[in-house]
């Protein structure tokens, strides 16, 4: 992709094209939401705030981790296909603006904390009055409502009290994190699914006294994102007042499968269905064990991982990562090496599937940058148009109201 982006026509093909989306949030949760829908052809104005004091005005994306430039490469893939516009919403003319915008807009993205919006006179009763198609996303920490509404919500907290965080490291050991912020993307994943629904519904509910239908409000916790990936976690609590502990690398409950050392290396085995974990067994030369009626189910290796792993890593010490990978490969047993991104970035799987696109940016630097997840075969999304400099298209979007 050049700083110029890709023709017009791609992305009037794309299934979100026609979509307005005005996005008022910063730095993960709401830009990713954003970011997914422009992805797919949505028209994604991202309203920032100007320069002020010694801020440099934006969002403060721009300047987060490593920079080139002046700007953040993590901008590049966090604001692609987006359109920027500067404006101070607290200002009387900023928010008269934003309203201006928000009339036929489509899509409203917002990561505040609760209440700001309301402050500035752009919360819901107001903005559904003026247009009542208006689908509004509203991602915070703890959600519009509740005891907890007002406190302030990072991904790192909700991760924490969504449960994810005490399930993350060796036992006894102080929880550790993923080096990114999952709370962030995950609400931003079912934010994204939230518009969908509530277009879909909007759609559904077409009629003379709502031609564009009826919009809504799509509440996102960050916590409750978190939580409602946590599996078994609650009925677990619930049925038997059992409280899953931290396994380090292994998956509590099911085995085999976890984490081993090879000569050079560590590796990722998943053994954990009956009929893969015979071949598993077979490949490292312990037929006693995968011939075990004890072993034959799930419950039963569960009730003895600890002298299965012991077996597959006696197996894979002896042998460098490559053999391990081959090895278990040939006899269709999951097995993978803990990549690292040098490893993603010369994997020819990620470059045939699309994963891996290379773009210019604006000052020249040649990028690589994830692709377009999920993939869809009649109507895929792309990568139109570069990640904006801040207040890049302000007269462009302004000038046409």
């Amino acid at each position: 992709m050049t700083p110029q982006g890709l023709p017009d026509d791609r992305r009037a093909a794309g299934p979100l094209a026609g979509l307005k989306v005005l996005e008022l949030g910063q730095l993960i949760a709401g830009p990713f939401a954003g970011k997914t829908l422009g992805d797919f052809g949505a028209d994604v104005i991202k309203i920032e705030p100007p320069a002020s004091g010694q801020q440099p005005g934006g969002d403060p994306l721009r300047q987060w981790r490593m920079l080139h430039e002046g700007t953040s490469v993590w901008w590049q893939v966090q604001s692609r296909n987006k359109r920027s516009v500067v404006l101070d919403l607290r200002t009387p003319e900023g928010r008269e603006a934003v309203r201006t915008l928000i009339d036929d807009a489509d899509v409203l993205i917002e990561n505040f904390k609760p209440g700001t919006l309301e402050k500035w006179g752009l919360g819901p009763d107001e903005l559904l009055r003026t247009n009542p198609g208006l689908v509004m996303l509203r991602i915070s920490g703890y959600g519009q409502d509740g005891p907890y509404r007002d406190l302030p919500g990072f991904a790192v907290v909700a991760e924490a009290m969504g449960g994810l965080r005490h399930l993350m490291g060796e036992p006894g050991r102080v929880p550790v994190r993923a080096g990114v912020s999952l709370g962030d993307t995950l609400a931003a994943l079912h934010g994204v699914i939230g518009v969908l629904l509530a277009l879909q519904a909007r759609s559904q509910s077409v009629s003379p006294e709502a031609p564009r239908g009826r919009g809504q409000v799509v509440d996102v916790a960050l916590y409750e994102a978190v939580f409602n990936c946590m599996e078994s976690l609650l009925p677990e609590y619930s049925a038997f007042g059992a409280v899953r502990e931290p396994a380090g690398s292994a998956l509590p409950g099911i085995a085999p499968s976890n984490a081993y050392r090879c000569a050079d290396g560590q590796v990722v085995i998943g053994g954990n269905g009956d009929s893969i974990y015979k071949r598993l067994m077979s490949a490292i030369g312990r037929d006693d064990l995968g011939q075990d009626p004890a072993l034959a189910s799930n419950a039963g290796r569960a009730a003895q991982v600890d002298r299965i792993d012991a077996a597959i890593t006696a197996w894979t010490v002896a042998r460098n990562v490559d053999d391990v990978v081959s090895t278990l490969q040939a006899v269709s047993v999951p097995v993978g090496r803990i990549y690292t991104v040098r490893d993603i970035a010369a994997d020819p799987h990620f470059q045939a599937r699309g994963m891996i696109q290379r773009i210019v940016t604006a000052t020249g630097l040649a990028l690589d940058v994830p692709g377009v997840v999920p993939r869809l075969s009649e109507t895929p999304g792309g990568l139109f148009r570069p990640a904006p400099a801040l207040g890049e298209h302000t007269q462009e979007v302004l000038g046409r109201k």
